[in-house]
């Protein structure tokens, strides 16, 4: 895809060559066979213009459980969002995030043949919750699963070389 057909706010599937190229096995693949899941709620960083994928899963009851150790340790949960999305409880894995280029994006998901935004409520609590995270990741609290610091290096790179290459 291109980076003007992207729309931060909506869902989204990631290529299989994604997860090939940048060979973490903390992250959450695509299902074997083909299957586009999970599924992908998108933000982009404006300080790098990088795309942040966050991982969305419909097992609220099993996340609900995780969110509450965190509450009641932490008295709050930053890395697990639970909202509704297209008429069913939607899970916001933010542990689980990671960045990607345009050119890793597949297709936008669909619901009954549309794209189906984020509530833009919902979508406040993930995008604070999604810079805080990073805020904590820099200063060295590891909260977030895949290897982010050498994910965010690789996609700048690559985005990177990409600039270098096309014509002015």
């Amino acid at each position: 895809m291109n980076e003007s057909d992207i729309r931060p706010g909506y869902v989204y599937h990631i290529k299989n060559t994604y997860f090939d190229a940048v060979e973490d096995d903390k992250l959450m693949r695509n299902h074997e066979g083909g299957s586009y899941r999970p599924t992908y709620f998108c933000i982009k960083d404006e300080k790098t213009g990088l795309l942040w994928v966050i991982p969305m899963s419909r097992r609220a009851e099993k996340y609900r459980a995780y969110m509450q150790k965190d509450i009641d340790r932490y008295g709050k949960c930053l890395k697990i969002v639970i909202g509704e999305y297209a008429s069913v409880n939607a899970v916001f894995l933010l542990q689980n995030m990671f960045p990607v280029l345009p050119k890793y994006i597949d297709h936008i998901h669909l619901v009954k043949s549309n794209p189906v935004p984020v509530n833009t409520r919902l979508k406040i609590i993930i995008d604070r919750n999604f810079r805080e995270l990073l805020r904590l990741h820099r200063k060295g609290i590891g909260i977030i699963f895949p290897d982010i610091t050498r994910l965010e290096k690789l996609m700048l790179d690559e985005l990177d070389a990409e600039r270098r290459q096309s014509p002015q």
